[in-house]
C-alpha cells in the first residue's frame, strides 16, 4: 500500500514540474524576470529604404521574455529593425543606414545572450 502511495506522490511531483517547465518555454513562467504577463514587443518600421541585412545565430533566448528583450534592444538602435525566431534561435536585422553589424553583436550579448555566427 505505502508503494503506490509513493508512486502517486511521485507521478504528481513529475506533473507539477512538466507544467512548469511548459509554461516556461511558452514565456508564461517569469522567464528573464518578465513576470507572468508578456506583452509582445512591436515590430519597428524604418524610415528610409532598407540598405543591409544580416542574420545573428543567437543561444540562450528561450520565451517571449527573451524575444522581447532582444527586440527591443535592437530596435533602440537608430536606423536597425529586427524579427526574432526563437526555434531558429535566429535574429534578422535589417537597417537603412550604415551600421557596423558589430554594434548589433555587442547589444545582444550584453544582454547576457551569446552570438554565435553571422549568417
Amino acid at each position: 500500500m505505502s508503494n503506490i502511495f509513493a508512486a502517486i506522490i511521485i507521478v504528481a511531483i513529475i506533473a507539477f514540474s512538466l507544467r512548469g517547465s511548459i509554461k516556461h518555454f511558452k514565456g508564461e513562467g517569469g522567464c528573464c524576470g518578465g513576470g507572468n504577463s508578456v506583452v509582445k514587443e512591436p515590430d519597428k518600421k524604418l524610415d528610409n529604404p532598407v540598405i543591409g541585412k544580416t542574420t545573428l545565430k543567437v543561444e540562450g533566448m528561450h520565451c517571449e521574455n527573451c524575444r522581447n528583450r532582444v527586440k527591443r534592444v535592437i530596435n533602440s538602435i537608430e536606423g536597425a529593425s529586427c524579427k526574432v525566431n526563437l526555434k531558429k534561435g535566429l535574429v534578422d536585422i535589417e537597417y537603412d543606414r550604415d551600421i557596423n553589424p558589430d554594434i548589433f553583436i555587442k547589444a545582444i550579448e550584453n544582454l547576457d545572450f551569446h552570438v554565435v555566427s553571422t549568417l
